[in-house]
C-alpha cells in the first residue's frame, strides 16, 4: 500500500501487510483530537490490559471486532467485555 493512502476498504486483512495495518492505525490514533485521546500513561494501561484479555485476537478484541489499540486511544470508549477491564 502506498505511503499516506487508507487501507482498501474492500481489501481482505490478508491482502494487506501487518506493517500496512499499523501505520493505518497509527495514522487513525494521531487523527482524533488531543482533548478526545487518553493520556500516554492510560493508553499503556489499557493496552497492557488488553494483551493479557482471552478475547485479544491478532490486535483485534474478539467481543467487538474493533483493534483494540485503536479503540483504547479514544477517551470516551470503554473495554467491551463484560468485565469492563477499563
Amino acid at each position: 500500500m502506498a505511503q499516506g493512502k487508507k487501507p482498501c476498504p474492500r481489501c481482505l486483512l490478508e491482502d494487506i501487510s501487518d506493517q500496512d495495518i499499523s501505520r493505518a492505525i497509527t495514522a487513525r490514533i494521531a487523527s482524533i483530537p488531543e482533548e478526545q485521546r487518553v493520556s500516554a500513561e492510560e493508553y499503556g494501561r489499557r493496552l497492557q490490559i488488553c494483551r493479557g484479555c482471552d478475547m485479544l485476537v491478532n490486535g483485534t478484541c474478539g467481543k467487538c471486532g474493533c483493534y483494540v489499540e485503536l479503540r483504547a486511544a479514544r477517551a470516551t470508549n470503554g473495554c467491551p467485555h463484560e468485565k469492563g477491564l477499563w
